[in-house]
């Protein structure tokens, strides 16, 4: 494929170079996967409305996301196992994203570590957080955070059990992988996959092992992370770490008005509209359907992001224009990373950068920040 003109195209190429069970860990949802599929679909329901005989000349995606200027109004998401869709792949993605002028959110369950991503960027990147019940290895996790200059955290609230993916069950992907006969034949016809992790060191979760008590390989792994996610993870917790991080801070996962009102009452600096990409609770509505009656109720009060489901430049326009004020991407930017490496990233974020701009001049507007809902057909 010598020609990549969208993302499906990235999505196509990645599946062919990446091992099945990395693949499928990234591109699947939670049992029917009905809200994955509703995630994207629900895009395409958003039709515009064209204008013609507008000025478009000196037209600008500029804005801010969280007080950060950023090029366009997209951040990459924080998505595990981002080095296993291509060695290294946190710090691939977060060159890519510095260079574009956007956000790189680093996950904590990240193969390529704080300190690896540090080392390897100049400029401040966002790191996600997720509340374990060991809370002096979170305690130590913010402060390394602090340590590393990240700009903001992203306090992930969505994943206090963990929703049952079928496909991960199926592959065996597990921490660390089950090498079964089918992995291994797979994995054998991906041998440019194959030489690059056979080149890094990066091979097991960067900022847990060897920082958790217990966990000192990717043997003893698994069964601290299947106890640690805390399902009783409350408001209190919020506030507990909001003082001891001190910066920006967003919250992700706010599905439901009255969550919305609980983030923006936290003196959290902004919220993200999300599903966890579907991967969490099947049955849930689409994020951007329920990014509007979250609009309406705190969006004067707070700053409101989204993510799921977005393929396209004109998936992040119709969401600026039902009121957010940034978007994420998490799959497009992986498959990017699996087909390509940094410059599948970067390919990524041109295509989106591009259909933004060409949707948005179409729609008479000149400057991303004047976006509303008057683009959109009722």
């Amino acid at each position: 494929m010598t020609l990549i003109t969208c993302i499906e195209d990235l999505r196509r190429l990645a599946q062919r170079r990446v091992p099945r069970m990395f693949y499928d860990y990234a591109d699947s949802g939670s049992w029917t996967e009905s809200t994955y599929r509703a995630n994207e679909e629900d895009f395409g329901k958003l039709k515009f409305r064209q204008r013609v005989a507008v000025d478009m000349n000196n037209r600008t995606l500029r804005s801010t996301m969280a007080g950060q200027e950023v090029a366009m109004p997209v951040a990459i998401a924080p998505t595990g196992l981002t080095g296993m869709q291509h060695a290294d792949g946190e710090i691939l993605a977060a060159r890519a994203a510095e260079k574009f002028g956007i956000p790189f959110t680093l996950s904590t369950m990240s193969i390529c570590s704080i300190e690896d991503v540090a080392a390897h960027t100049s400029k401040p990147f966002w790191f996600q957080l997720y509340v374990m019940k060991d809370r002096d290895f979170i305690e130590r996790l913010i402060e390394r955070a602090k340590a590393a200059r990240c700009s903001a955290l992203v306090l992930t609230l969505d994943l206090q059990v963990l929703g049952q993916r079928h496909k991960d069950l199926r592959n065996g992907l597990s921490a660390p992988p089950r090498l079964t006969l089918a992995n291994i034949l797979n994995m054998a016809t991906k041998p440019r996959w194959c030489l690059g992790m056979l080149g890094t060191p990066r091979r097991s979760f960067g900022n847990i092992v060897g920082h958790a008590k217990s966990v000192s390989d990717m043997s003893s792994l698994s069964s601290w992370t299947s106890q640690q996610f805390d399902p009783g993870l409350s408001w209190r917790d919020v506030e507990w770490i909001k003082q001891r991080w001190g910066g920006k801070l967003i919250i992700k996962g706010i599905m439901d008005a009255e969550d919305a009102r609980l983030a923006a009452s936290s003196g959290a600096d902004a919220l993200i509209v999300s599903n966890h990409g579907g991967r969490q609770l099947d049955g849930a509505p689409s994020s951007i359907a329920a990014l509007p009656a979250i609009v309406d109720a705190v969006g004067k009060q707070i700053e409101i992001h989204m993510d799921g489901g977005v393929r396209s430049g004109q998936d992040v326009l119709r969401a600026v224009a039902l009121g957010a004020r940034g978007v994420y991407i998490g799959r497009p930017f992986l498959y990017g990373l699996g087909a390509l490496g940094e410059a599948g990233v970067t390919r990524c974020l041109e295509i989106i950068r591009n259909e933004l701009d060409i949707t948005m001049a179409f729609c008479g507007k000149r400057d991303i920040q004047q976006v509303s809902r008057e683009i959109l057909l009722p």
